[in-house]
């Protein structure tokens, strides 16, 4: 539940920000009346992003096992690829996102009314087709794997960060909260490579139940005992971390692949200092010399 709340408010919060960024620039050019054509292109983007999250939950749910397991474990990899890429995007976007889409949208108006439609649906809509499929990966491996550990607290975790979001963004938008945004995104970015390894080990897992991937047998080591899956340490590993007391070969090998190289070239990219300015020169203190 964790997890999941803290991946709505990271991407819940982008997508506000995008609206609130969209929607102050009209106000203030003095384009009001193309607010309602944002705000259509906005909920076709969410309405899309709903009905993709229905279709990733209830499509499978009709098929085989090893059908199930080999959509998941597929689906969850694909997740993880969108997430990574999202992460590294934002981490080189962030202080330039405003001025883009500030751009963007002047191109649209100009084009016409339809294309702020599209221009925002677009907009909104890659922040919600991510955020779908990424809290639906971690929502099977929070809750265990295909259709079979269904439970609700990875949907009320998602549902309060995004809820979350969008008091942020009001609060940003009306004025009343400063938030370093790039501190934001940097950090939450890394706790997300975290939970993004999770989701990869337990996509391996399926696809190794699927019989897709060998080694399902070949555990690398097994803590069970000393980490009951039904203890609340157990389950608050499982909840932020996707931890797995029993991991194979395969699942820690994907993990380690995935942490070490990707950790460490966002933490160079999130957390570098920007170049620090050259210092005006001091104002001379000496008199000048007198002419010859």
């Amino acid at each position: 539940m964790v997890a999941n709340y803290l991946i709505g408010l990271r991407e819940g919060l982008e997508a506000a920000l995008v609206v609130s960024i969209l929607i102050a620039y009209l106000v203030r050019t003095g384009r009001r009346d193309l607010l309602p054509a944002l705000w259509t292109g906005v909920g076709v983007a969410v309405a899309a992003s709903l009905g993709f999250g229905a279709m990733l939950t209830f499509g499978p749910q009709g098929l085989s096992f090893t059908a199930q397991e080999a959509i998941g474990g597929s689906l969850s990899i694909v997740a993880v690829g969108l997430v990574t890429w999202m992460i590294f995007w934002m981490a080189r976007t962030a202080r330039h996102l405003k001025g883009d889409l500030q751009h963007k949208l002047d191109d649209a108006v100009a084009a016409g009314r339809r294309a702020v439609v599209v221009m925002a649906c677009l907009a909104v809509g890659r922040e919600g087709l991510e955020t779908a499929l990424f809290l639906w990966a971690s929502a099977q491996a929070t809750a265990g794997t295909g259709a079979r550990g269904g439970t609700a607290a990875p949907l009320l975790g998602a549902a309060l960060g995004l809820g979350t979001a969008v008091l942020v963004a009001w609060a940003l938008y009306r004025g009343a909260l400063r938030l370093d945004l790039q501190r934001f995104f940097a950090w939450t970015g890394a706790f997300l490579v975290l939970v993004a390894a999770g989701v990869l080990s337990y996509g391996v897992h399926d696809l190794q139940e699927a019989g897709i991937l060998p080694g399902l047998h070949n555990l690398a080591f097994d803590v069970s005992a000393a980490v009951p899956p039904t203890s609340w340490y157990g389950t608050l590993l499982k909840g932020v971390l996707n931890f797995t007391p029993a991991t194979t070969w395969l699942q820690a090998i994907a993990w380690t692949a995935y942490v070490i190289p990707t950790m460490t070239f966002f933490v160079r990219t999130a957390f570098r200092r920007p170049p620090a300015r050259p210092a005006a020169p001091a104002p001379s203190t000496t008199s000048p010399l007198p002419a010859a």
